[in-house]
């Protein structure tokens, strides 16, 4: 049985991961054996690295793995979007599988790069961009396709669900906990990407194409972070039976469209009832409910990020790969291969039904909850709860739990309630599963 020759672009975290695993001397499986490093791709070949690593390996430009006709795997692990679309279109031109982490560029140019793949007989896998270390993308091309998938839903960023975990446990500060992530290495110096939401819209659009089939506009997934979560909406959904999570939903929608499948798909803050699976996801770990026929439904679950699970995944993509060219005799595996078969889209946000919850600050005053009820009941919008907490001198605080209700109507009688002269502001809005 022949080497699987591999060559790895970046050497960060996850890089030195891959090398630890292929290098590691544990109990695995023989085929372990089999994957070979020919080379690897650093941007300073004499920087000091926190393991021991042959120098002959190294090399400052990864067209130098791309033009070596020894390499079969060019493993693209370098982050950022457009120099690491460049070198995988051009190791996928150039006749080479490719094993990548990247979500960023997989979310923007997926349908380019699984067209490239495929033109040239190849494969692009990506197991190790969405979730870590949790078995999901393998899943959704091979073990779950003889089911309908009807939704997904999850907490697929561990970033924003470690700080969430502190805010609801030790009443943390949020810019005080997201300082903390970043010096524990859960969250980017920049963390924009994470907080908010557009490192989770990156991973769903990826799940959703995958499972429904169609290309999907990134641009479209409505996404809101969590920068604005206030401790106070926290305590409250605590008093009221939920946790507050940051949700990635995708799934199909009940509306006729003769040419293609309308799909429910955002980002957001939301509150689960603590009797919910996702509730009890903790700390940096993800997990998603998958609900799909005759399966019903399946949570899968684990450490979403960080160098071990990162890594573990992109060799289980690498080992593959060489597996399946050995068995199909280098003809492409229609399951482990992707391509678009159907078209999709976005629905407008204003056709979609949600429940929602709304924080509202309002002069302490009698008939306040009544003229706030009789706004929604004028727009359709029927309430599961509504409650007033913390009645002062300054004003009073009134919580709002909808009944699913469809964004539009639930907007215009917002706006309504926002101009009543006891209201002094609408504080939040989340949504709620």
């Amino acid at each position: 049985m022949g080497k699987c020759k591999i060559g790895i672009v970046g050497f960060g975290t996850v890089g030195t991961g891959i090398y630890k695993i292929l290098r590691s001397e544990f109990d695995s499986h023989p085929i372990l054996n089999e994957i070979e490093i020919v080379k690897i791709a650093v941007k300073d070949v004499n920087k000091k690295r926190e393991i021991a690593i042959d120098n002959n390996l190294l090399v400052d430009n990864p067209i130098e793995l791309i033009d070596d006709p020894s390499i079969d795997v060019i493993v693209e692990v370098m982050g950022g979007i457009d120099i690491a679309k460049d070198i995988i279109m051009k190791s996928l031109r150039a006749g080479k599988s490719v094993v990548t982490a990247n979500k960023a560029v997989i979310a923007r140019y997926g349908s380019e790069i699984y067209e490239a793949a495929a033109q040239k007989g190849v494969y692009v896998l990506s197991e190790a961009a969405v979730c870590g270390g949790i078995p999901i993308i393998e899943p959704l091309k091979r073990s779950l396709k003889s089911n309908h998938i009807k939704k997904m839903v999850g907490i697929i960023n561990g970033t924003t669900n470690f700080i969430l975990s502190k805010m609801t446990n030790e009443k943390a500060d949020y810019m005080e906990t997201l300082k903390l992530a970043q010096k524990l290495g859960y969250a980017e110096f920049d963390p924009t990407a994470d907080v908010e939401g557009h490192d989770a819209a990156d991973k769903i659009l990826i799940l959703s194409e995958l499972a429904f089939g169609g290309k999907i506009e990134r641009d479209s997934i409505i996404t809101e972070g969590i920068s604005k979560i206030n401790l106070k909406d926290i305590e409250y959904a605590n008093k009221l039976g939920f946790e507050i999570k940051l949700l990635a939903l995708a799934e199909r929608y009940p509306i006729n469209s003769d040419d293609s499948l309308p799909l429910n798909i955002w980002v957001a803050p939301s509150l689960i009832p603590k009797s919910h699976p996702l509730a009890t996801v903790e700390g940096v770990n993800n997990a998603l409910l998958i609900d799909a026929a005759p399966l019903g439904e399946i949570m899968l679950y684990g450490p979403g990020a960080g160098s071990g699970p990162t890594a573990a995944s992109v060799v289980s993509d690498i080992l593959n790969l060489h597996a399946t060219s050995i068995k199909n005799n280098n003809t492409l595996d229609p399951l482990l291969a992707f391509d678009f078969w159907r078209n999709c889209h976005i629905i407008d946000s204003s056709q979609i039904t949600k429940k929602n919850y709304l924080r509202i600050i309002c002069i302490d005053s009698p008939g306040v909850i009544g003229k706030i009820g009789d706004i929604f009941g004028n727009y359709d919008v029927s309430i599961e709860s509504i409650v007033q907490l913390d009645a002062s001198e300054d004003g009073a605080e009134i919580v709002v739990i909808t009944h699913e209700v469809s964004n539009g109507n639930f907007e215009k009688s917002k706006e309504e309630i926002n101009a009543l002269n006891e209201v002094k502001l609408i504080a939040s809005q989340l949504s709620c599963i």
